[in-house]
């Protein structure tokens, strides 16, 4: 029987622990049997002691719809900002889709946890019953994490039922990461005036940190300090004493909600709420036997693994580090994603989708400071509705993508064939700038691994970079045409003139070539402001701008010379080519009078002269004679009050 495929979401935070890539890595061996196709949403918030920083990582979780989702598996309890949780949680009861919470137990959702409270008792009572420890300081998670929560109440009650107490600078309140446990032993020695006989933490990482802190500063474990762990993920690392903490079946956890799920869509009865077993491993770090049986073969295979992750560190590290200098080294997008492809190309990824929002190269003009600005501006910190799709890679080939939809997380390339696919999307930001993501499918660079999580950051911020390149080129070549451009006519002002003349005209003295100059003169500007104020005045300027900008069509160059005067410039003229240009300026100021859309009868004067420039002569003797020229003609029309005063 074929099973019908469902789209899965997974919320999770710190796919670089091993608590997190243990219950992934459980999904993932699950998933084809379930018939189930996974999208990771991924951030690394909190890692960096950054608020800006964490506030685009967790960007990420509000990318999903997920209306467009048949369920979701939470790692709720690795994210460490409960409004981004609330949102999260309130968001799939929308959708009406199933879900299911890993270890904390939410409302009216599918649940796989343990038993936090009688694991930590079990530690706790063997450390006071077995080794006789009366004096404790505890390391905890978060306080408001439900697990972190319930496992120090656990300590706590047992302390007080052997009669037992402890001050509340004794207990330091950690995130869960490794970190925590070196800062908290930083704090016991800092703000305590004695150390304790043993801590107990509330995970395994903080513990194996603090560990590593109590030997800087001199102390022995167990033999003076003793400490523990809890979720077993000790095996996975290499410390110098074994650790005792609580073995729990994390795998299973994500084999589990892939199984819970799957009864859910075969419409299966079961419990809403499954509690796994776990039991304590008491080891050298609180005082007992370690494993007394030394197996050789062990070491051999732990010590060849350690030397491959070693050397694929150090593959990926060089491939890290020559992405990062040829990304920065990038001057344009075309680059940019030249380089990338290259890489995508190198880590051969199954597939690989760089997202990109349609605004990511934003920013906000000014029009009235003529700078660029950011100050009255709102900073994107959202997914636009349209992404576009620069790198759309699969199974060896580059797809051309122009744009998808934010809502499909992925092209219609993607999630076809077999269940069991297991995409990795993870955000692209800079402080709380929402650039976009990419999204990942079976790459060989490890993912669960710190490593990538430098990756990530590289990339966006040689993104950020870039961005800032296409601005500062949009901001120089904005200046450049304020600089040469008159912003009240919309045309060349002197400067402009100047700029774009200059070669033609020195071609033409190089080579004894004849030039044109023009000068034009609004009549009767003095009159028409006088007459209908200065408004409709300068709207007679601008008339007179439209009517070079229509008339100007054989390569003249032309500019507002200032106030109510204009020029134009020609290389190799005719008589015919000035006069057929006189005749286009008179028709046109006829039209704009015929129209009828002035309360003013627009009139001008102007003057030509053509000449062959000599060595030394400026443009503007020209200009000078031309003007000449046109008041000659204007001293020929007859007086009117449109005319300026003589």
């Amino acid at each position: 029987m074929t099973l019908t495929k469902h789209k899965i979401a997974i919320i999770v935070a710190g796919i670089n622990e091993t608590y997190q890539s243990s219950i992934l890595n459980g999904i993932a061996s699950s998933a084809k049997e379930c018939s189930l196709d996974f999208v990771v949403f991924a951030s690394f918030s909190g890692t960096m002691g950054n608020p800006t920083h964490d506030s685009g990582e967790l960007n990420i979780f509000r990318l999903p719809d997920f209306s467009e989702f048949d369920g979701a598996v939470l790692l709720t309890n690795t994210i460490d900002y409960q409004p981004a949780v609330d949102d999260i949680i309130s968001r799939i009861r929308a959708a009406g889709i199933p879900a299911v919470s890993i270890d904390n137990d939410i409302k009216d959702m599918l649940h796989i946890g343990i038993d936090n409270k009688t694991a930590m008792r079990k530690i706790t009572e063997h450390f006071i019953n077995v080794h006789g420890f009366t004096k404790f300081n505890y390391i905890s998670g978060p306080a408001n994490n439900p697990e972190s929560a319930d496992r120090l109440s656990a300590f706590l009650e047992v302390l007080d039922e052997h009669g037992l107490s402890i001050e509340p600078n004794r207990i330091y309140y950690g995130d869960f990461r490794a970190p925590a446990g070196k800062a908290a032993v930083e704090y016991f020695l800092k703000c305590t005036p004695f150390m304790p006989e043993a801590i107990i933490c509330a995970n395994d990482v903080m513990a194996a940190t603090a560990i590593n802190r109590l030997f800087a500063a001199g102390y022995k474990v167990p033999g003076e300090i003793a400490v523990s762990g809890f979720d077993n993920t000790y095996n996975n690392h290499n410390y110098q004493i074994e650790l005792t903490t609580v073995e729990r079946p994390l795998a299973l956890s994500g084999q589990l909600a892939c199984k819970m799920l799957y009864n859910v869509f075969n419409n299966i009865d079961q419990e809403r709420s499954i509690t796994l077993d776990m039991s304590t491993r008491f080891t050298e770090s609180c005082g007992c036997c370690g494993n007394a049986d030394v197996d050789i073969q062990a070491f051999k295979v732990l010590n060849y693994t350690n030397y491959r992750k070693y050397e694929s560190s150090n593959t990926y590290m060089t491939e890290l580090n020559k992405l990062s200098c040829d990304l920065l080294a990038c001057n344009t997008f075309e680059e940019y994603i030249g380089s990338l492809k290259q890489f995508v190309i190198n880590m051969n990824p199954e597939e690989f989708y760089f997202c990109l929002c349609d605004n990511w190269d934003s920013e906000v003009f000014d029009e009235r400071k003529s700078t660029l600005s950011s100050e009255d501006s709102e900073i994107p910190k959202n997914y636009t509705e349209n992404m576009i799709v620069p790198i759309a890679y699969k199974k060896g080939v580059f797809y051309q993508i122009d744009n998808l939809r934010s809502a499909d997380i992925l092209p219609d390339i993607a999630l076809d064939g077999e269940a069991g696919k297991f995409y990795y999307t993870i955000p692209l930001h800079f402080g709380e700038r929402c650039l976009g993501y990419m999204v990942i499918l079976n790459s060989k660079v490890p993912l669960h691994n710190s490593m990538f999580q430098s990756w990530c950051i590289n990339i966006s911020n040689s993104l950020e970079n870039l961005r800032k390149l296409i601005c500062l080129d949009y901001a120089v070549k904005r200046l450049g045409k304020l600089y040469a451009q008159d912003t009240f006519a919309g045309i060349y002002n002197r400067n402009g003139f100047v700029q774009a003349t200059d070669l033609i005209y020195n071609k033409c003295v190089e080579e004894h070539l004849p030039v044109m100059l023009m000068f034009i003169d609004l009549d009767g500007l003095k009159v028409i402001n006088d007459t209908y104020g200065h408004d409709i005045g300068d709207n007679a300027i601008k008339c007179i701008a439209d009517v070079l900008c229509q008339s100007c069509k054989n390569n003249e160059i032309f500019c507002r010379f200032g106030g109510d005067e204009f020029i134009v410039f020609a290389a190799e003229p005719t008589k015919k080519s000035a006069a057929d240009l006189t005749d286009r300026i008179e028709k046109n100021i006829t039209q704009i009078n015929e129209s009828m859309k002035n309360p003013f009868v627009l009139s001008a004067s102007l003057g030509y002269v053509i000449a062959v420039p000599k060595t030394g002569d400026n443009i503007f003797r020209f200009v000078t004679e031309a003007d000449k020229v046109m008041y000659e003609q204007k001293r020929k029309k007859k007086l009117s009050k449109y005319l300026k005063s003589e």
